[in-house]
């Protein structure tokens, strides 16, 4: 992938992984929008020459305005890098459970599917662009105290699986970025192996820069979570990560 030339639209980038990548594919010479919830932090990326667009995954209306705008501005957006999501604790013993489950769903996957299908027919009108997903290490090693973040993220990348095979021959590639726990957002409190974020960036921009592009982008810090079962670690890996297990507040204590 050509770094240095692009038009990219990151959803969701308005913090953490998203807001560093942003800032990279910029560094790189690409010009690049990103669109967010946060009237704050789109404020704060403006002021820092970045393109800004209002978005709610969520809501399939604000969706398709949102393209509407982005492609307004940027007709020749080539790139579409698709990373709202939610990381939230579930006690499945619990029924409450269910609406953080739903909002989970609703963000980290369907928001995915909406923002995918919005810019869809743009990209393979042109016969060439990207899109990128971002999944997660959690989505091939699951982390029982976030039971539907890993569920979430196991779909989108078998969902990225069956975009790139019916978009062959249109032009159009999906590359699916898989980051390890980054030290952003507060993983750094709670996980004290937590990637720096720069490590991962410039780690990531390396891996988009090769020829050809690689289909998942695997920073060696998520390598052991993506082949956890072929290399026979799965069950132990997943027996280490239940300790974790006493997040949950109802068994805080025991």
């Amino acid at each position: 992938m050509d770094l240095s030339n692009r038009t990219v639209l990151i959803v969701g980038g308005t913090s953490g992984i998203g807001r560093e990548l942003a800032r990279r594919f910029a560094a790189a010479g690409s010009t690049v929008a990103i669109g967010g919830r946060s009237p704050q932090a789109l404020s704060e990326l403006a002021e820092e020459g970045f393109g800004t667009i209002g978005i709610d995954v969520t809501d399939g209306a604000s969706v398709e305005s949102s393209r509407d705008a982005v492609l307004a501005r940027y007709p020749e957006l080539d790139t579409v890098v698709t990373m709202s999501g939610v990381m939230l604790l579930e006690d499945l013993r619990e029924p409450a459970h269910f609406q953080a489950a739903a909002t989970t769903i609703d963000t980290n996957l369907l928001g995915t599917i909406r923002v995918i299908d919005a810019f869809t027919p743009h990209l393979v009108r042109r016969g060439a662009g990207t899109f990128i997903t971002v999944t997660s290490g959690i989505a091939f090693l699951p982390f029982p105290p976030m039971p539907s973040y890993a569920a979430s993220k196991a779909a989108v990348h078998a969902y990225s699986e069956a975009l790139r095979a019916q978009l062959d021959g249109t032009g159009v590639d999906v590359v699916e970025l898989v980051p390890p726990a980054v030290a952003t957002a507060g993983q750094e409190k709670v996980n004290p192996h937590a990637l720096p974020l720069d490590d991962f960036a410039t780690e990531v921009m390396n891996l988009l820069g090769t020829e050809p592009t690689p289909r998942e982008i695997l920073v060696k810090g998520v390598l052991m979570h993506r082949w956890a079962e072929r290399d026979g670690t799965y069950d132990e890996l997943v027996a280490q990560r239940s300790g974790a297990l006493t997040m949950l507040p109802s068994r805080q204590g025991r």
